[in-house]
């Protein structure tokens, strides 16, 4: 893993009482069921087989500030042999991610989960759906996700699946309908208006794409590529399907959904765009009121809040390496960082008390960041630091926890971003159709080798998720950003309950020393993480470079 990563603990951690969080030995070798099956479930043949889908807890409530992880599904873990992640593979898989008992120290610990699309579809991404009530055959079956969403209950993790309402696969039966009233001319078809279009002779409607329909006068909308057509949603009948699809998922017990593209509805048109999403949003809670959602709208802060009043959106700003956090990682100033979290919350939250921050650093859809904050320098766990250690309701992308490494390239494939996950154990996972990602260029450290020894990456990621559990304040509390005059340490306060931290970032290479005094009575050093250690004297504070520490009263 190049230059070795020092964690220290100086403190308990406070759950609901004084726990003490300790590095755990290195496991036994991994193997693709639990030693122990969760209540509800049996073990057979080495898989998990739910004996009970009924016997399951409803996580539909208000307490959204978890830990997300994003499975890109067809690349995570293989069940069957094919070479194609699966929805039994993630179940398989599942103690990896959170194996029920926050104490263990024995998985990753996140409480939450995204499945990339799961529906029928032609491409490997299945962000081209032709049929919503099926389950590709390639990724399972129904009852496989009626299964996983059972273990998802047992284990208090949320699930949430990927919508993708704006647009479908071009043989999707609607749009072959919509194609087939339209060269017939038969305007009293139902799905004659499923599909945005203008006729010929028309002008376009500036800012969208289109292309021509064969044998027809007709150009259909395709902001993506023309085996995307955009649906209707000026159409009733439109706005209805989608509702119904939504609840058919949201009936089999699935927490929520996240939006693909959701500024696409009325492209061009954010006013027409947010009143969709609120009516349609409206109508789900009034059945389903605990609804987890999160909208992908790519673009400036501007734009994102103005769609808060319908749904929380992932936080572009900060994501990707020319975002806030992996500038602020490569010794950048931290205080200037939380700052722009602090005015961030404090214009999503007038647009709606009930916003969630939702901050992530990369994702399917760009290169990994591991690529270019790289592990050996530091970066990377800083970049770990500054957002897992911060409020709100961060998403992992599957892999990131072992510094996997991926990019478009030369090749300019999306393929090179989502390769198969680095097991160790013979799981027969391959990378996606079109990959060609070198593996001079990936890490050689697995799964396998990374939970084995206490300096990996992994470890990192799991003792920085045990340290945010242990203090609930960091995620949901009153936070004020705070910056220390002279330095690049940043931080902020957060109060919960009559109970407040203090987390301090130290993105440079040095130690710096900081007077606690001004900010409050500190006197108690929690933890630290990073590259170096922390000490805590009276009020004085010192803190080795590219070092994180929480400290409480």
């Amino acid at each position: 893993m190049g230059k070795r990563v020092f964690v220290l603990f100086l403190a308990t951690l406070l759950l609901t009482g004084c726990v003490s969080v300790k590095t755990p030995s290195a496991p036994a070798e991994a193997t693709e069921a639990p030693a122990e099956a969760p209540a509800a479930t049996a073990v057979v043949n080495g898989e998990y087989v739910i004996t009970d889908p009924l016997l399951q807890t409803d996580y539909r409530v208000k307490d959204n500030d978890r830990v997300f992880y994003e499975i890109f599904v067809g690349a995570f873990a293989d069940s069957d042999g094919d070479g194609i992640g699966d929805l039994k593979g993630i179940i398989n898989k599942f103690d990896y991610l959170n194996d029920g008992d926050p104490n263990s120290g024995r998985s990753l610990g996140v409480e939450g989960i995204w499945l990339t699309p799961i529906f029928q579809s032609p491409s490997y991404h299945k962000y081209d759906v032709t049929d919503y009530y099926t389950i590709d055959p390639k990724f399972g079956s129904q009852k496989d996700l009626d299964d996983l969403i059972a273990l998802c209950h047992q284990r208090g993790v949320k699930i949430i699946l990927d919508m993708v309402i704006n647009h479908t696969a071009k043989d999707c039966p609607w749009f072959k309908a919509f194609t087939e009233a339209h060269k017939k001319g038969d305007t009293s078809d139902p799905y004659y208006n499923f599909y945005s279009y203008y006729t010929k002779g028309q002008s376009a409607p500036s800012g969208r794409a289109f292309a021509p329909l064969s044998g027809t006068d007709i150009y259909y909308e395709c902001n993506f590529y023309d085996g995307m057509p955009e649906l209707n949603f000026d159409e009733p009948a439109v706005r209805e399907e989608v509702l119904k699809i939504s609840r058919y998922y949201l009936d089999k017990r699935v927490d929520g959904f996240r939006y693909d593209a959701a500024k696409y509805v009325y492209y061009g048109d954010h006013k027409k765009s947010v009143a969709y999403w609120q009516e349609y949003l409206t109508a789900l809670r009034e059945q389903y009121p605990g609804l987890y959602t999160v909208a992908e709208v790519w673009d400036g802060d501007g734009v994102v809040n103005l769609y808060y009043p319908a749904t929380n959106c992932f936080n572009f700003t900060v994501s990707q390496v020319e975002g806030l956090i992996a500038e602020t990682a490569k010794q950048g100033n931290a205080g200037e960082y939380t700052k722009y979290v602090e005015k961030y919350l404090s214009a999503i939250q007038n647009t709606n008390p009930d916003a969630m921050y939702l901050p992530f650093l990369t994702n399917h859809d760009m290169d990994r960041i591991a690529g270019a904050l790289t592990v050996a320098s530091g970066n990377m766990q800083m970049a770990a630091n500054l957002y897992i250690l911060g409020p709100g309701s961060p998403f992992l992308y599957y892999g990131e926890e072992l510094g996997m490494r991926g990019s478009r390239g030369g090749s300019n494939t999306d393929a090179n971003r989502r390769l198969a996950m680095l097991w160790g154990d013979g799981n027969p996972v391959k990378n996606p159709v079109g990959a060609d990602y070198g593996t001079d260029k990936q890490i050689k450290d697995t799964v396998k080798e990374q939970k084995a020894d206490e300096y990996s990456l992994y470890t990192y990621y799991k003792k920085l998720i045990m340290i945010r559990k242990a203090n609930p304040a960091i995620a949901r509390g009153d936070y004020r950003s705070v910056s220390i005059e002279g330095s690049k340490v940043g931080g902020f306060t957060s109060t919960l309950d009559g109970t407040t931290v203090l987390v301090l970032h130290n993105p440079s290479r040095g130690a710096q020393t900081i007077d606690l005094a001004p900010i409050g009575d500190f006197t108690a050093l929690r933890a630290a993480i990073g590259m170096g250690a922390a000490a805590l004297d009276g009020t004085t504070l010192t803190l080795d470079g590219q070092t994180s520490a929480v400290l409480g009263k």
